[in-house]
């Protein structure tokens, strides 16, 4: 929605739209080369890049990166970073050299396992819009021809991959920033962060003082210690990778002089080959003289090798360069004796070079980017890849001077991540554990192995004492559902398709019963990890009035459905609100990015805190839900005194407890809220007086399947901050007559929607799929699904999904691709589940 300046790739700003803010660079490396490329393309002209080595190779991750991009990811967003890094690396030519060769990306099977995961890569790639196509044996020979035929079952070419030549880019980007204003100055080591009342003032180095009004961390591995001296924790982990080079190959000579006057230049000819059934990535070095060439060799298969970032040997002390390490032979034994079994070839072969070369790491593997709110003016452009870099740049740039970014950048948020997980500990255990899974098969559901249990709800005793089958998210153990409910299988004659063994992994059939036992009697669900912030002081219905779309101003005890939009209309988030008193709110959010969002732009007077941990919730839900909570209550809970989407705080037996009458899987029932010291008391009560109705716990599973029966969306997953209201399906939750409220007049500005978030329901009842396929429109790939599950009550796989909108009429039949196969569905009216909300509304 929102577009690039023209010229942000290759032009000039006017000088009329130049702008004065000061920024700070630290880092030439490949992101911040790339920073200040965009920044200055966006009118920015007053950019200082502080770097600690010299420009012409600063000794980072960039100085030996050996340039693989591979866009294709699980992540949307990091495939839109790589796909535009091709785009503008593919533009930049230094003495006439491109800085991207697009040699093209081959990934190849050893193992069945890897075979039907290519298949899926496939598919993302065509939800993603990446070119690619599956390729067997003889095929993926010919494009490497090294390759041992009969080792490979096929592979996954992607022709517009290939290598980012890195240290070229960032000469390239330099040169066009300087032309605009930027400097760039090697040679200064940053030793301090100045600020004043909470803002960054200026970066102290050793060869003096630059003031700024802005100060972004490019600094790669270093990032931790450039955080430290802002005050500012940053949550990453640098580990050695190993990277080495065969000796001289003579099979190899010649090719670089025949390939030097080709597109492709003379380091490589052939595609970039990951067997990644053994962790192993491998490209040529191609010599453009006509002499032997090599084949570099990089592995991911030997132990984590953290480094102490504050360790690290300066540029003029280090043997190398500070992120070149020394290259331990024995750990890389087991990739070469490998690569002989792979690639014959170099059996005969030796190592000539090797070195163990440092990068980043985070918790979940994706980048930090964002502005500090501990330190306003302090970002983070960290934990990025070559394969990303210029994406990643390009979103801080718009985001430092448009306040969002066009590719939905959440993922990448720093503040995604809780307070539980930023400890030392944590980030090195997922870190490490991050590097060691980098090629494993990982499916969407699978939870990591350590720390765990992390963050429990106080039902977690009685949870584990019913056999509950925990996955983990936000670093909290979530039920999915309960071995308690296995015997209900049988009993209900629950009926569920047989699954393949991709889809069957974290699933049971015990969820199908407890979604059956959901709508027909009453089960608790524990909502303890739904995030709640809460809201207070004289202002308080004025400031969320402007911060959200829909109407608050309704009595105390009303609750409400609305968003948090950006100032381009993109969906932000959504939330429910309670307003429990005139000035107290108790907001329902979804990530710690919607208190930063909250806590920026609360007035005076206004608090905005996250409450989650010291509370928990119990959904209870069902059509005897009442019959459950009345006699335990002295309130009302008829219909008629609460009514749906109503808030009350009362008691349930002896437990103090918020009473929300929402419903996320489309049957009557209250969210219950309570202190963290009474959750276990709560959860007792309900429990004991809920056995005459049959009451059972159920999970997160049945919880998914019910909710997209009732066409329920999932910020983050359904949509995000590229979408707006009218193309989600949640143009209700808009009231423009409210007044003003931010994303107001740009809503009024758009066309009519492109696209739709639609309701599908895959034709055959025994076909399943989970998310991130692509859907195809006569044939074609059109979009993508968002989030799927099994329907238990309506007997049919349910996925939504986006579509042009063309095809978002009821009825429309679409494709929807799993693992190669096209399956057949249809474009449903929604609700598919009781449409007049009749269950609801009792």
């Amino acid at each position: 929605m929102n577009t690039v300046p023209a010229g942000s790739a290759t032009g000039e700003i006017p000088s009329a739209e130049r702008r004065t803010e000061r920024v700070v660079i630290i880092g030439a490396g490949i992101v911040g080369c790339a920073l200040a490329d965009e920044l200055t393309a966006r009118g920015w002209s007053d950019v200082t890049v502080l770097e600690q080595g010299p420009l012409a190779s600063p000794g980072g991750s960039t100085s030996h990166a050996p340039g693989l991009v591979f866009r294709t990811s699980p992540s949307k967003t990091l495939t839109a970073y790589a796909a535009y890094t091709v785009e503008k690396f593919s533009s930049l030519r230094v003495d006439g050299r491109s800085c991207f060769l697009p040699v093209g990306g081959l990934e190849v099977a050893t193992s069945e396992e890897r075979w039907l995961d290519l298949h899926r890569k496939a598919g993302l790639a065509a939800s993603w819009g990446v070119q690619g196509e599956l390729v067997g044996p003889a095929r993926c020979a010919e494009l490497f021809p090294m390759l041992d035929p009969e080792r490979v079952l096929g592979g996954f070419h992607t022709p517009g991959d290939g290598l980012a030549r890195a240290v070229l880019a960032c000469h390239a980007q330099t040169a066009r920033a300087q032309r605009r204003g930027a400097r760039f100055l090697d040679r200064h080591t940053v030793t301090g962060i100045e600020r004043d009342g909470g803002r960054v003032t200026g970066v102290v180095t050793d060869r003096g003082t630059f003031p700024a009004d802005h100060v972004v961390s490019a600094a790669g591995f270093w990032g931790p210690v450039i955080g430290a001296m802002a005050g500012v924790d940053v949550p990453l982990l640098p580990l050695a990778h190993q990277y080495a080079k065969t000796a001289p190959l003579p099979s190899l000579a010649g090719s670089g002089a025949r390939g030097g006057g080709g597109p492709h230049g003379a380091e490589a000819v052939r595609p970039i080959l990951r067997h990644q059934d053994h962790d192993l990535y491998y490209r040529e070095h191609l010599d453009p003289s006509g002499g032997a060439g090599r084949i570099g060799i990089g592995t991911y298969a030997h132990r984590p090798l953290p480094v102490d970032p504050y360790a690290v040997p300066a540029y003029d002390e280090a043997p190398v360069m500070p992120s070149s390490l020394p290259f331990t032979e024995e750990d890389f034994a087991p990739s070469w004796a490998e690569t002989g079994r792979m690639l014959p070839q170099l059996a005969a072969s030796r190592v000539g070079e090797g070195f163990n070369g440092v990068f980043s790491f985070t918790p979940d593997g994706m980048p930090l980017l964002g502005e500090s709110r501990a330190l306003r003016g302090f970002w983070l452009a960290e934990a990025v890849w070559v394969t990303h870099s210029a994406g990643a740049a390009r979103a801080v740039a718009e985001w430092m001077t448009d306040g969002r970014t066009s590719v939905d950048a959440h993922e990448c948020d720093l503040h995604r991540f809780e307070k539980a997980q930023r400890s030392p500990a944590y980030v090195r255990d997922r870190g490490e554990r991050g590097f060691v899974e980098v090629y494993d098969v990982i499916h969407p559901l699978q939870p990591p192995e350590r720390p765990r249990p992390l963050r429990t709800s106080p039902f977690y005793p009685r949870e584990r004492e019913l056999g509950a089958y925990f996955l983990e998210s936000g670093g909290w153990e979530r039920p999915h559902w309960y071995e308690a409910n296995a015997p209900l299988v049988r009993d209900l004659g629950i009926q569920v398709p047989e699954r393949d063994a991709w889809t069957a992994q974290h699933w049971s059939p015990i969820a199908a019963a407890e979604a059956k036992v959901t709508r027909e009697k009453v089960a608790l669900y524990d909502m303890t990890p739904l995030r709640r912030l809460e809201v207070t002081g004289p202002g308080s219905l004025d400031f969320l009035q402007r911060m959200t779309s829909n109407n608050l101003n309704k009595r105390v005890g009303a609750v409400t459905y609305t968003l948090l939009l950006d100032e381009t209309g993109g969906i932000r988030s959504d939330l429910t609100a309670a307003r429990l008193g005139p000035d107290r709110w108790q907001l329902g959010a979804n990530t710690p990015a919607d208190l930063d969002w909250l806590i920026r732009r609360a007035p005076e007077g206004v608090q905005v805190r996250d409450i989650t941990s010291g509370t928990c919730c119990v959904g209870v839900w069902g059509p005897l839900a009442r019959e459950l909570v009345q006699p335990l209550t002295p309130a009302d809970f008829s219909h008629g005194a609460f009514g749906y989407f109503k808030a009350r705080e009362t008691y349930i037996g002896h437990v103090p407890v918020t009473a929300l009458r929402l419903s996320y899987v489309g049957e009557l029932g209250w969210e219950l809220y309570a202190d963290a010291d009474v959750g276990l008391r709560l959860w007792d009560t309900l429990w004991e007086a809920g056995q005459r109705l049959g009451v059972i716990a159920a999970g997160r599973s049945a919880f998914n399947s019910l909710r997209l029966e009732k066409g329920y969306r999932a910020w983050g997953a359904d949509m995000t901050a590229e979408h707006t209201p009218e193309e989600a399906g949640v143009g209700f939750a808009v009231r423009p007559a409210k007044g003003d409220f931010t994303g107001r007049e740009a809503l009024a500005a758009l066309d009519a929607p492109a696209r739709r978030l639609v309701c599908l329901t895959l034709d055959d009842p025994a076909a399943v799929v989970m998310g991130s396929e692509p859907v195809h429109v006569d044939g074609v790939p059109a979009g993508y699904v968002t989030s799927a599950s099994y329907g238990y009550s309506v007997g049919r796989c349910v996925a939504y999904a986006w579509v042009p909108a063309g095809a978002a009429s009821p009825g429309t039949p679409v494709h929807v691709e799993y693992f190669g196969e096209k399956v057949s569905a249809t474009v449903a009216a929604e609700p598919l589940f009781d449409p007049e909300m009749a269950r609801i509304r009792c």
